[in-house]
């Protein structure tokens, strides 16, 4: 609770924390929002492969041109200033910074930013999920031993959640499940960036006017992305996924304890320890009462009739036994909120959350019959959603992970909702990072599938 006591003298003895950004999109536009906000707090470079892109998002977000104006980071680092540029290895190499940030949301390069970043000595707050959930356990292990802290973004859902869990355990109440509020139906699973649209109840000429990304909208619509999340959450938590992937239960606020507890205690979970999403939509498509869309939550269990006495005395939402509880954060600012990261791992030594084992998968899963021949096109696309599958059951199926499933074509037919294979698909791309995530899944083998 003190990360703004320590910025503040670390800014007085003329030592600010230094930043370099990788991706000036979205999440990048929102870090940068705030940067300029936090004194102390030094963005000495911007990466990003369109220059002019990078320009214009800090124009948007209210910075002055003469602030990111600097020629070189050498400049940035003398004058206090930013400087922007094409080439993400120069911000990992240049000595001046301390931490960097990938935001880039592109797994193949996220996993390269982040090598490239450890072997330089950098911080790595690792807001790309997509490669977290990939191979970010790894990571996370090569930072340890260099000393360096590997994170997840504050500000994201994961990193959220992260903490919700870590509270629970620090109060010595039992966890019983975790997860997150997101809008969702079974028929949006088949969405595809032609239909997208329509889910969100927008006209072409709504989407015309605004600077929308479909693959990207796409990817939340039919699951992709809470397969990711989620995935990545199992693996910094040591909780576990549902066998057969998230059931995405519906659930508002005063229901997640009665439904995200176990069956046999009358919830809806297989058992505790699990993973999932509070859907904000029935199966028909009616909104759920006081659901928590853009929320994250943890249920847990009184250990004793006194514990459970002072849920009850104290206002908790409980299951109608009492036993069990929920706490939850109603919102997320994603990058608005990612410097409490950044500060913690450069002022403290510690992640917001962080991958430590191969416990769960994000596996590339057909959106309809496809055939020999056909290319995948990764997150968000025509060809595949992810499934968030136990790590053990992506093993036994040789799984292919989500973040491999772009432009990759078809050596076999793969039937709809049937997970793809490392042995349906000719690799020929980035064979780097597919060898680099053939060592984090040799490194850190999960022990042998068997259906619950």
């Amino acid at each position: 609770m003190n990360l703004s006591t320590m910025l503040a003298k670390r800014r007085a003895d003329g030592r600010p924390v230094r930043v370099g950004v990788i991706g000036a999109g979205k999440f990048g536009s929102m870090m940068l929002a705030q940067a300029k906000c936090i004194p102390g707090y030094h963005v000495v470079g911007v990466a990003d492969l369109n220059v002019g892109k990078a320009r214009e998002s800090l124009e948007r977000v209210g910075w002055a041109a003469e602030q990111y104006g600097a020629k070189s980071l050498g400049e940035a680092y003398r004058k206090g200033t930013t400087c922007i540029i094409d080439d993400a290895g120069q911000l990992a190499a240049f000595e001046g910074i301390d931490c960097l940030i990938e935001a880039t949301g592109h797994p193949i390069a996220g996993v390269r930013h982040a090598l490239a970043a450890i072997e330089h000595g950098k911080h790595m707050v690792m807001v790309n999920v997509e490669a977290d959930v990939m191979c970010g356990p790894l990571l996370a292990e090569k930072a340890r031993a260099k000393g360096l802290v590997y994170s997840m973004a504050y500000g994201d859902q994961p990193a959220f959640i992260c903490e919700l869990v870590d509270w629970v355990r620090s109060c010595g109440f039992d966890l019983t499940a975790a997860g997150k509020g997101m809008n969702f139906e079974p028929r949006y699973r088949y969405s595809t960036p032609d239909t997208v649209w329509g889910f969100f109840g927008w006209t072409d000429e709504e989407v015309a006017a605004g600077d929308f990304n479909a693959k990207m909208y796409n990817s939340f619509t039919d699951g992709t992305k809470a397969a990711i999340e989620m995935a990545a959450v199992a693996n910094a938590t040591g909780l576990d996924c549902p066998d057969d992937g998230l059931a995405f239960l519906p659930s508002g606020l005063h229901d997640l304890a009665n439904v995200f507890k176990p069956a046999a205690d009358g919830g809806r979970l297989a058992r505790s320890g699990l993973i999932d999403i509070a859907a904000s939509q029935e199966p028909d498509g009616r909104e759920v009462l006081n659901n928590i869309r853009f929320g994250m939550f943890v249920t847990f269990k009184a250990p004793d009739e006194y514990t459970r006495a002072c849920f009850k005395q104290y206002g908790l939402l409980t299951d109608k036994s009492g036993w069990y509880a929920s706490m939850w954060r109603p919102f997320h600012m994603i990058g608005l909120e990612t410097s409490v990261s950044v500060l913690s791992a450069v002022l403290r030594g510690e992640p917001t959350g962080s991958s430590k084992e191969f416990r769960a998968d994000a596996a590339a899963t057909a959106k309809s019959d496809l055939k020999a021949g056909d290319v995948l096109d990764g997150e968000g696309g025509f060809a595949v959603w992810a499934n968030a599958i136990p790590a053990s059951k992506s093993a036994a199926l040789d799984a292919l992970p989500i973040g491999l499933a772009h432009n990759v074509k078809l050596k076999k037919p793969v039937a709809r909702d049937t997970v793809v294979r490392f042995s349906d698909v000719e690799l020929v791309n980035d064979l780097d990072v597919v060898e680099f995530r053939k060592e984090y899944t040799r490194s850190m083998a999960p022990p042998p599938y068997v259906k619950a």
